[in-house]
């Protein structure tokens, strides 16, 4: 279940943000007209039964370099004198910015250095050197990379382009919304992924101003949650110890420029289970044939964790869908485990012919299908004549594991730790 966190009611119609408003979001979706695509708004049969109501999936995973993060570099870049752009620009991401960046500095004829953490994913990083930026390897999580380029910045002159904490970046991702209320009038709420907030406060600003009825719900990663605790602070608030496979919210503290848009805008933030996020990546695959990062799914565990309390018609903002595919293959088994679809055990085996054969044949006769099977023999817990099977066994949902544990255990076998 999602936890939720929500903070003060505000009246949106009221709220003065001087230092952008709607006007630059349109003048940023005007920019992007020839850069950046008008992504499709899919309908989803399966979540709209869940919730109630309809619900649609805004494919920014299908927008160029693979997610929402052009549209706010390119309006950032843009947006630089003459001088700035001959002393080139330098930005720090995970991937999905460093691909933004890249592609649009490329576009405006800008140099770009771009920092990425080492254990980035490599096809971002190689995608990231294909869309013509000069890639630097520093730190291990997105803070320490940003870091390094500031650092850089600072030595050369170059232009940081923050990947969140700026007005023309938190423009540009506002295109979002403007696209979301002119194809689907109706909505009611629109649930957005958080890492620093960027995308987040974009979209908020943009449809507040102009539909102030629409709830806006953000989602973070329970293990990257920043903005809860920096809600009930009243101020951006750092955390450590981030653990989530969604790299690409991964963010340790909010971005002070889109905390205060959030901080007023948006009408609660969420957080999700690792669990909820890989079986949300399982159903846009399967259900929607849509490659999801993880991050990207966020709104769509949201709505899997708890589909009543979203009021329809629903948009789901399918952030990114840059994916490393060792990674996606990883995810894919946790998500079938946390779906009751795959199921690993660890029996124990008198070790003589035909042991093996006798236990498969019990899995044959409640049909589940065996993935892999693995031996120990040389375990000292292990009797003189015993030997411990790992099996690993795709099957059919949460009733059908518990039929097949049932049926080893009637069969006489017992399982191990």
């Amino acid at each position: 279940m999602a936890d939720h966190t929500p903070h003060a009611p505000h009246e949106p119609a009221a709220v003065a943000l001087p230092a952008i408003t709607v006007d630059d979001v349109r003048e940023a979706h005007k920019m992007l007209s020839a850069v950046a695509r008008t992504t499709a708004l899919e309908g989803s049969r399966y979540l709209s039964g869940l919730v109630g109501a309809p619900v649609h999936l805004k494919c920014e995973n299908l927008q160029r370099t693979g997610s929402f993060k052009i549209r706010g570099a390119y309006v950032r870049i843009a947006g630089l004198t003459p001088q700035e752009r001959a002393a080139g620009v330098v930005a720090a991401s995970a991937g999905n910015h460093a691909q933004g960046v890249a592609l649009a500095a490329s576009l405006l004829g800008v140099h770009s250095t771009v920092f990425m953490p080492v254990g980035a994913p490599l096809p971002k990083v190689s995608a990231t050197r294909e869309y013509g930026a000069e890639v630097r390897l520093h730190g291990q999580v997105v803070d320490e990379t940003l870091a390094a380029a500031e650092e850089y910045a600072r030595e050369t002159g170059a232009v940081f382009i923050h990947p969140f904490d700026h007005r023309d970046i938190i423009a540009g991702q506002g295109t979002v919304g403007l696209e979301i209320l002119e194809q689907c009038p109706e909505v009611r709420t629109i649930a957005v992924g958080i890492g620093g907030g960027g995308l987040a406060a974009g979209v908020a600003l943009a449809v507040k101003a102009l539909r102030p009825d629409v709830q806006v719900i953000g989602v973070q990663a329970a293990g990257a949650a920043c903005y809860p605790p920096s809600l009930a602070a009243g101020r951006p608030v750092a955390i450590d110890g981030l653990s989530t496979m969604a790299d690409g919210i991964k963010v340790g503290r909010p971005g002070d420029v889109p905390f205060g848009i959030i901080e007023k805008l948006v009408d609660d933030v969420r957080t999700v289970s690792e669990d909820e996020l890989s079986s949300a990546l399982l159903l846009c695959l399967e259900r929607a044939k849509l490659v999801v990062e993880p991050a990207g799914a966020s709104p769509v565990a949201a709505l899997l964790s708890d589909p009543k309390s979203f009021e329809g018609p629903v948009v789901a903002v399918l952030s990114g869908g840059n994916v490393d595919p060792l990674l996606m293959q990883r995810i894919l088994r946790h998500g079938m485990a946390a779906a009751g679809r795959y199921l690993s055990l660890r029996l124990r085996l008198t070790d003589r012919p035909g042991a093996l054969a006798n236990l498969l044949a019990v899995l044959s006769v409640v049909d589940a299908n065996v993935l892999d099977v693995g031996h120990v023999r040389t375990d000292p817990r292990l009797g003189l004549t015993e030997v411990e099977v790992e099996l690993h066994l795709e099957t059919k949902g949460p009733e059908h594991c518990a039929e097949v544990s049932a049926a080893l255990r009637e069969a006489g076998y017992f399982f191990t730790e």
